[in-house]
């Protein structure tokens, strides 16, 4: 696990969205978050998932967080721009923007990979990740500290048979932290990857169902980095990809 031991108030005052916090690591990095100070956007398509996800944060006393409902799958460039002004009117600034939300798709030879299934893997993994995080920087600069995370995957780093259309996104996740980073350099807003590993999540067990889960960390033990890079003391660490693990 990534050696960092977070101090209570780490993330108080500090204002983090997460795409896809209704389920696995994104829930757990939202309750996280939370724990330490941090008023949590809870961003998802499944609105149920995020009141839970809501009701946890409340009953452990962490601040109130936000049930954002919000499909990336279909989202058109005004929802966008009317989450970004939403956000900007209601918090006044973002200090975080932790990209978590991803579909696997089939794990199929790429001869086999339907078009629509590249497409809809891409659309949420890489269109909407863009789309997203374009249109909340102005928001992000708002903030004198803020920190944009994507997530990756071992893939994503190296191709591998198979893995067709979300191993192709996660290169170009990669490439869109790359960018980003290179673009904000110097800046007070920074961009950085993490590769959770082998996490015992549900889309986990969807990409490698003979495996047995309970060999693999829960998502609340991944979360040293996740904190780290949320937080102030990552200040100035820019354009990394890091591992969870």
């Amino acid at each position: 696990m990534f050696d960092y031991t977070a101090r209570p108030d780490l993330l108080a005052g500090r204002i983090i969205l997460v795409t896809g916090a209704g389920r696995g690591i994104g829930a757990a990095a939202a309750k996280a978050f939370a724990a330490n100070g941090a008023t949590v956007l809870l961003l998802g398509k499944t609105e149920a998932n995020l009141e839970q996800v809501y009701d946890a944060i409340e009953a452990a006393g962490g601040p109130q967080p936000a049930v954002i409902p919000f499909n990336l799958e279909t989202a058109l460039p005004h929802q966008y721009d009317e989450l970004a002004a939403m956000i900007e009117r209601e918090f006044g600034r973002l200090d975080g923007l932790l990209n978590n939300a991803s579909i696997v798709g089939p794990r199929t030879p790429m001869e086999q990979l339907s078009g629509d299934n590249f497409m809809r893997v891409m659309q949420v993994n890489v269109n909407a990740t863009f789309m997203l995080t374009s249109t909340l920087l102005p928001v992000l600069r708002l903030s004198p500290d803020a920190s944009v995370v994507f997530t990756s995957s071992s893939v994503g780093r190296k191709g591998r048979a198979y893995w067709g259309a979300y191993g192709v996104s996660k290169f170009a996740t990669e490439g869109m932290m790359q960018t980003l980073a290179d673009e904000l350099d110097g800046t007070h807003v920074r961009a950085n990857s993490i590769n959770p590993g082998a996490t015992r999540t549900d889309m986990r067990a969807q990409a490698y169902p003979g495996e047995s889960p309970m060999n693999n960390p829960a998502p609340e033990e991944i979360m040293p980095l996740y904190l780290y890079l949320l937080g102030p003391d990552s200040a100035g660490v820019n354009g990394k990809a890091l591992d969870a693990q």
